[in-house]
């Protein structure tokens, strides 16, 4: 093996750490965390991940913060460094899948209700819509619980003024496009 290519290695596994395993309250990992690790050329050890995790079905997640898009199509180093850097699944979860994540397919089914609701109001939504919502789907008593879990797993956050938001776990997890185009089309 080259000693370019070695580095290179020893950089993917150092990424891989990093990636994998959580050591903060958020999993995934800031771009300014992994230049500091791998150095200024982390985009393109991220990219050559990303082909390595391509046939596990996974990919290297990229998602900038709330208000902070990239200006262009390709994001520079400093954008870059203010993303947080995630590994995702690539595809889908089939229904049988979906039962070995632990949540009843009622729960998912007010998740994306949820998630597809506050996207149609641009982004944030007064919880009691929210709720109102769910309970012509769910039972009552499970709409303000749900809410609840769906905040705790960091999938939507709400402010003082009861605002409901999508969080961090939205941005990483779910294509939004591609949740309204399928229930658009239905």
């Amino acid at each position: 093996m080259s000693k370019r290519k070695a580095v290179y290695a020893s950089k993917i596994k150092r990424a891989v750490h990093m990636l994998f395993y959580r050591r903060h309250a958020k999993p995934g990992v800031k771009g300014w965390e992994l230049r500091k690790a791998l150095g200024a050329d982390y985009p393109k050890v991220l990219s050559i991940l990303d082909e390595y995790l391509k046939p596990l079905d996974l990919q290297v997640k990229t998602v900038f913060e709330e208000g902070e898009k990239p200006q262009s199509e390709k994001p520079t180093l400093e954008e870059l460094d203010r993303a947080r850097f995630y590994i995702t699944l690539r595809g889908e979860l089939t229904p049988k899948e979906a039962k070995m994540i632990g949540w009843r397919i009622d729960d998912l089914a007010g998740l994306a209700i949820t998630i597809a609701y506050i996207i149609s109001k641009k982004g944030k939504a007064p919880r009691r819509e929210v709720e109102e919502l769910l309970r012509e789907k769910l039972p009552g008593w499970k709409t303000s619980l749900n809410i609840d879990r769906y905040i705790r797993y960091g999938y939507i956050s709400q402010d003082e003024n009861q605002q409901l938001y999508l969080d961090w776990r939205t941005r990483a997890e779910v294509d939004q496009k591609a949740l309204i185009d399928l229930l658009l089309s239905k």
